[in-house]
């Protein structure tokens, strides 16, 4: 037997010794979760680290190898191989230390190098800036993780571990990585069927972003906590008391609804936390499938089931691959609670989702995933390979991550799994291209319906097809899915680009023409050289942006006539005033003679992060980037164009605010309070009551920027009794 590598010894690595009773700790639960693993690459992963970060710290001040041992840690609790726990404690090697990916291989094999490179970010150096530093870093991990999904298992024990230690960083950072385990990796953790990761990254992330809701929201379970755990202990033995007349063997639990899934539903349905059926809710584990839906005759039997709240995940499972048994019933008391069935194994999967699938072939060291979850990563990856903006590829890839809710079926029962609310369109993109390109109507459940119906679970949908038909722009704002959306885009890029460099090359012809300059006698290196001035690759994308109206085609003649050596007059154009209309905080990054204005679906206000779209003969529309027509707008990339605001603070911005509340004697007063010691200027408001003890106040303010409505919001929900607090765009 070769001997075993040497352990880095603390008292030269700079690590105290809890670094190395750590690893030790490690090593055990490997011996014990996996036996026949052979620990040697762990030791030298370990080894390896722990020198090249031997002089580094966290945030904290604590040795920077705890990160790295932890994460192996996760792993090593999902039970885990040791190639995975090679990877975690190396995982910042190449992005913290001088090591490279060719030295890690050297040292450890392809594999783990492989892994190591799929989860290291890309360096600051790469691209300028840091949007497009991120989309592409998502991008080559999604890439590594279609050729070893350990990839992904990795950056997720990674995320995890810097989630629970964010409170070290300032304010600004933990916010960013907040929303980025919010709206990437956590549905990523959903999508793989690692419900235990993407519960606690959820919730630790909305402590971050959202504080006050936060707090308010955890005191409200506090105070009824101990009324809730009294309740699931008396209903659990209940539940397992019928269980066993029935002669069903289970395992009974009980659970409260994680907080950000409360405050979600919150939300959405603007209700009270009483008012959530599924706050409180019981597991039951049984043996076979049989026994699922003995278990649940036993509940109905006793208990009065929701209408509507029964799902059969078992019989359709969800596409990360969820089954269970879902159903709300009325306690005799009339306390609602949520009960899911399954088996061990499905328990098992729901927990531990793609890491509980780790198995190896005879001889075969690459893991052999599930085949289904395997086929929607290289879908994913497909329908993001063409995209090259940044903005737009990390927003289709938060669409695309989120879970699809619709089974729907073509005539001849074959499923198609769609977004909630995905329309005829999207089905129609999802059977082919052509097929959806060619798309006049559709039949669901044999009748004919408008293309912007939304698709239910169940429905049967038969498309309507006609040679020679084209998509319409229209379409952009109905569908869902990002394979839809993207082939709509090409195929109107296409033809748009077509016309807009037509238009350009009349309308730079003509300006040559009549500033008496032949473009024919410029030669070619010329009108690179001047395109390249304006951003653009070559010519014919600068007279793309001319036809879209980017670029005046009179500056242009202006900068190529001089290049080519020629000296000519240019026609005085009218003078287009800027700023107009009370958009004056608002410019054109580099340009000073195009109309900027607020888009009016939006109402942008100071400090919002903003877009500028290039509309034809009206100038330039701002729009926040979060508006949702930015997505529809958007895919042409010629008529983008960079926008700022100006450093002015007299200007003020109405903003329309929708509160969801308790009916209850002062709350208007609350609300105004908070205004009146703001000095900020309400110009309407408007309070009405429905039936169920709850209200709703719109009102309209002034405010100064960003940061004063920030203010605004957070102490409006801080005020008991408000349940939601929205910003309405559109005024």
């Amino acid at each position: 037997m070769p001997p075993e590598p040497a352990i880095a010894d603390p008292s030269t690595s700079d690590n105290p010794s809890v670094v190395l009773e750590r690893f030790r700790d490690l090593e055990g639960k490997v011996r014990q979760t996996r036996p026949k693993e052979d620990l040697g690459l762990l030791r030298r992963a370990f080894d390896f680290a722990a020198e090249r970060h031997r002089l580094q710290k966290r945030k904290s001040g604590e040795p920077f190898m705890v990160h790295p041992l932890e994460v192996a840690h996760t792993l090593a609790d999902m039970r885990m191989d040791v190639v995975s726990l090679a990877t975690g404690l190396l995982h910042d090697v190449v992005e913290d230390t001088t090591a490279t990916v060719a030295e890690v291989e050297k040292e450890f094999g392809k594999e783990v190098a492989h892994c190591v490179d799929g989860v290291t970010k890309l360096s600051k150096l790469d691209f300028y800036s840091p949007e497009a530093r991120q989309a592409e870093s998502f991008r080559k991990m999604l890439l590594a993780m279609v050729t070893d999904i350990r990839v992904i298992v990795v950056k997720l024990a990674d995320r995890l571990h810097n989630i629970r230690t964010l409170e070290h960083l300032p304010p600004e950072k933990r916010e960013r990585i907040s929303r980025e385990t919010l709206e990437i990796y956590a549905p990523i953790a959903l999508r793989l069927g690692m419900g235990k990761i993407r519960g606690e990254l959820e919730d630790l992330a909305f402590a971050y972003l959202d504080p006050p809701a936060f707090a308010d929201l955890s005191l409200q379970l506090e105070s009824k906590r101990h009324a809730n755990e009294e309740f699931l202990e008396e209903i659990k033995k209940e539940v397992a008391a019928k269980l066993r007349e029935a002669e069903v063997p289970a395992q009974v639990e009980g659970r409260i609804k994680r907080r950000y899934s409360i405050y979600q539903k919150l939300k959405r349905q603007h209700c009270t936390v009483d008012e959530v059926y599924d706050l409180l809710a019981l597991r039951i584990i049984t043996d076979s499938v049989k026994n699922c839906y003995a278990a649940l005759g036993v509940i109905h039997n006793h208990w009065r089931p929701v209408p509507g709240r029964i799902k059969d995940f078992i019989a359709m499972p969800r596409p990360n691959l969820y089954q269970s048994l879902h159903t709300s019933v009325i306690s005799h008391s009339g306390q609602p609670f949520e009960v899911q069935i399954r088996t061990e194994e499905m328990h098992r999967l729901a927990e531990e989702g793609i890491a509980a699938h780790w198995k190896y072939k005879e001889g075969h060291k690459g893991p052999m995933m599930d085949e289904q979850r395997m086929a929607w990563l290289r879908q994913l990856v497909e329908w993001q390979r063409d995209i090259q903006d940044p903005s737009d590829f990390l927003s289709t890839l938060k669409i695309d991550l989120y879970p699809e809710e619709a089974y729907t079926f073509t005539p001849q029962g074959k499923v198609i799994i769609l977004p909630r609310d995905a329309s005829p369109i999207d089905f129609a993109y999802a059977i082919h291209t052509e097929v959806g390109h060619t798309c006049v109507g559709a039949k669901v459940n044999g009748r004919i319906v408008p293309l912007k119906s939304k698709l239910r679970n169940g429905d049967i949908v038969e498309i309507l097809t006609q040679a020679g038909h084209t998509p319409s722009r229209d379409w952009l704002s109905v569908v869902k899915t990002s394979r839809a959306r993207n082939k709509i885009k090409h195929w109107i890029n296409i033809n748009q680009r077509e016309k807009a460099l037509e238009i350009g090359s009349k309308l730079l012809e003509k300006e040559a023409r009549r500033a008496g300059l032949s473009l024919s006698k410029v030669p070619p290196e010329t009108m690179e050289r001047v395109a390249h001035d304006y951003g653009c690759g070559k010519m014919e994308d600068l007279m793309a942006a001319l036809g879209y109206g980017k670029y005046s085609a009179r500056q242009v003649v202006g900068k190529l006539a001089p290049a080519a050596g020629e000296v000519v007059e240019l026609p005085k154009g009218p003078s287009r005033p800027h700023p107009v209309s009370g958009d004056e905080v608002l410019s054109v990054k580099g340009v000073d003679d195009l109309l900027v204005y607020r888009a009016g679906c939006c109402n942008p206000i100071k400090g919002e992060p903003i877009v500028g779209y290039v509309t034809r003969g009206k100038g330039v529309a701002v729009h926040s980037k979060t508006c949702p027509n930015v997505e529809n707008l958007m895919y042409e990339a010629e008529r983008r164009i960079e926008v700022e605001w100006a450093k002015s603070e007299e200007a003020t911005y109405p903003v329309r605010l929708t509160l969801h509340t308790d009916d209850r004697p002062g709350l208007l007063n609350d609300v105004t309070s908070i205004l009146s010691n703001d000095n900020t200027n309400i110009t309407s408001v408007e309070a009405s009551t429905d039936t169920a003890r709850s209200a709703m106040i719109e009102m309209t303010l002034e405010v100064q920027n960003m940061k004063q409505l920030e203010r605004i919001v957070g102490a409006m929900r801080r005020i008991p009794g408000v349940r939601d607090v929205e910003r309405v765009h559109k005024l």
